[in-house]
């Protein structure tokens, strides 16, 4: 739109069905999202409106909510989602507090996707072998594009807390503050944007799957969860002692409930679950730990007042709006329902039966496609569209053969 349209209060607006359109480009029956397929009002977050910094052309971005012409906001907007999950909360005096670590590879080029990814030409004139897991040294080499990175969040306002590499090659990851559910979505799925564009004025590629290399450590969006009391700031979790309350028990006992149904929403891809089953500390279950970096919900040691709940399920390739929204949905049904969580685990563990979570993607829309409570949750129009789009994706996938069947399968009698 032209910067004058836009001052004007131009309404925007465009295909209900859009909002349901596959990652490949095409879309799912028009039933799932009317038939007539009528339009949806794109309207601004005022907060949410950026000058883009890495742009020679003055240009400007601006988050927008995606509302029925009714007014009212669309169900099938995961951001829409995301503020109707937080609206239950504010109901009951309660504001969640939630902070993303989002994880991504720097690559060069790769314009033959038949090719393994490859790390990046360093100033060095040599690629990261792998060696370079949390060293203060390791991005050296991509010293420039972090920099304009830097330079851009700050311009954008993104405070970030800690930028260090992973255990990945050339594999890096970001934490955000912690604040306001939807306020961390925005900053998410900002800063991926950002990291994109920068990547490609610098002649790199950002990739944000779950399981770009083979034999390498996934890449995760973590989040962490707490819950305050509108007006004292006090959190939840804790009582006066510095104890975990009853309420922090149940939001647990809601997550682990709610967990395997929602695996397709924190896991969307095929990709995704490439991630999950070779875990490097990706794990693919619903037990709880105190410290425990095998358990898919960890309690980080920390004071009693920063008690909190990390999902550590949704992969880097996760929308962050879904993600937040259905993990704060699930912990808020366990408060509503006083929900108790299973025994916590230490050590080494074997995962039981009800704690295992689907390990493909077809297993987690079969899952996602019989649970009540994500209909209930989510409404039925939301969570039956995200499953026939999904579906698409998959038999898009099933549409190819791989190289791995022609390599090892062809020979065989």
């Amino acid at each position: 739109m032209t910067a004058e349209g836009f001052l004007e209060g131009r309404r925007l607006q465009m295909a209900r069905g859009v909002l349901l359109q596959c990652i490949m480009g095409g879309y799912p029956s028009a039933r799932f999202y009317g038939s007539d397929d009528g339009d949806l009002a794109l309207v601004p977050d005022p907060a949410q409106i950026h000058r883009l910094p890495w742009s020679k052309q003055p240009r400007a971005f601006a988050i927008c909510d995606a509302d029925e012409l009714t007014g009212e906001s669309s169900s099938l907007s995961t951001r829409g989602q995301l503020k109707a999950v937080i609206a239950r909360y504010t109901a009951r005096g309660l504001a969640p507090v939630v902070a993303t670590e989002l994880e991504f590879f720097v690559f060069a080029p790769n314009s033959d996707p038949t090719q393994p990814f490859q790390p990046p030409l360093g100033l060095d004139g040599r690629r990261e072998d792998g060696h370079s897991a949390f060293s203060v040294s390791s991005n050296n080499g991509l010293r420039p594009f972090f920099s304009e990175v830097y330079e851009c969040m700050a311009a954008l306002g993104l405070p970030r807390d800690t930028f260090m590499h992973e255990m990945g090659v050339s594999q890096f990851e970001i934490n955000l503050l912690h604040g306001d559910p939807l306020l961390l979505a925005d900053q998410t799925f900002l800063f991926k944007h950002l990291l994109k564009e920068v990547a490609l004025k610098h002649g790199l590629t950002v990739v944000c799957m779950a399981k770009p290399l083979a034999h390498t450590p996934g890449s995760s969006m973590h989040i962490h969860q707490s819950i305050v009391e509108i007006g004292s700031g006090r959190n939840v979790f804790s009582d006066k002692a510095g104890e975990p309350t009853a309420t922090f028990r149940h939001f647990i006992g809601g997550q682990q409930a709610g967990m395997a149904d929602f695996t397709a929403l924190f896991a969307p891809n095929v990709n995704s679950y490439q991630r999950l089953c070779h875990p490097f500390a990706s794990p693919n279950n619903a037990c709880w730990s105190h410290d425990n970096r095998a358990a898919g919900l960890r309690i980080p040691a920390s004071s009693p007042v920063a008690r909190r709940v990390e999902n550590r399920l949704p992969g880097a390739d996760a929308n962050p709006y879904l993600a937040i929204a259905a993990s704060l949905a699930a912990g808020l049904h366990g408060i509503e329902n006083e929900l108790e969580p299973s025994a916590p685990i230490q050590g080494e563990f074997v995962v039981p039966d009800n704690l295992s979570l689907p390990c493909t993607l077809h297993a987690a829309l079969e899952r996602l496609k019989r649970s009540q409570l994500a209909k209930e949750l989510f409404g039925k129009e939301f969570i039956e569209g995200y499953i026939a789009s999904k579906t698409m994706e998959l038999t898009s996938f099933f549409d190819e053969i791989t190289p791995w069947e022609r390599r090892v399968l062809a020979a065989q009698a």
